[in-house]
């Protein structure tokens, strides 16, 4: 199991809303989560069979930005 982090404007409750579905469809995300708290709004991704460029698009499919850190 691979643990990717984002950098991600992914900024309020709204924001996780839009993003939530297309992460929870994806069904080699594992687990996954948002620290809003965080000023580089850090997205965690636990997966075993996507990579990081993957992960980006499917964040970018809700209509935000991730960068891996």
């Amino acid at each position: 199991m691979d643990t990717l982090k984002f950098k991600t404007n992914i900024n309020c409750s709204g924001c996780l809303s839009k993003v939530t579905p297309f992460l929870n469809e994806e069904k080699d995300i594992k687990k996954w989560k948002v620290n809003l708290e965080s000023e580089n709004r850090v997205l965690t991704v636990e997966t075993s069979n996507l990579n990081a460029e993957e992960v980006k698009k499917t964040v970018q499919k809700a209509g935000f930005n991730a960068e891996v850190i």
